[in-house]
């Protein structure tokens, strides 16, 4: 499934799961220390909540899932032809996953990344291209 992913700065990460468990109707699909992720259906969507005082109210990121490290690839050979700037990643460990993925910037600074799930991580992690994002 392909699907949006929105990744928010929270300031408390119990309260953030309460609001958004009730608003979706839906408990998170993982939930560590500080971190929360819901894997909606309806609307399809992946959200990531990242508690980060400092940063409350701020978007962290947004993405792209994608089913496949193939995805990720075809993504980044398309997304390069138009002449935009990626920053490619493979096996990186971040928000408690291993993932490959592609990094980019909106007009305005905004974080996307498109990316595939290769397996569970027990650690938060860092994406080396762009721990901002990634880890706040």
């Amino acid at each position: 499934m392909t699907r949006i992913q929105i990744a928010l700065n929270v300031s408390g990460i119990d309260v953030a799961v309460d609001f958004y468990s009730k608003l979706f109707d839906a408990q998170p699909a993982k939930r560590r220390p500080g971190y929360a992720n819901f894997a909606i259906a309806h609307p399809p969507l992946k959200l990531v909540l990242i508690e980060n005082p400092a940063a409350a109210g701020q978007l962290n990121h947004l993405g792209i899932e994608v089913e496949s490290s193939e995805q990720v690839s075809a993504a980044n050979e398309r997304i390069q032809q138009t002449g935009l700037s990626v920053d490619p990643e493979h096996s990186v460990a971040c928000c408690y996953a291993v993932q490959d993925k592609i990094w980019l910037k909106d007009p305005d600074g905004a974080d996307w990344e498109i990316y595939t799930v290769l397996q569970d991580s027990d650690t938060f992690g860092k994406s080396r291209n762009n721990a901002q994002a990634c880890c706040s």
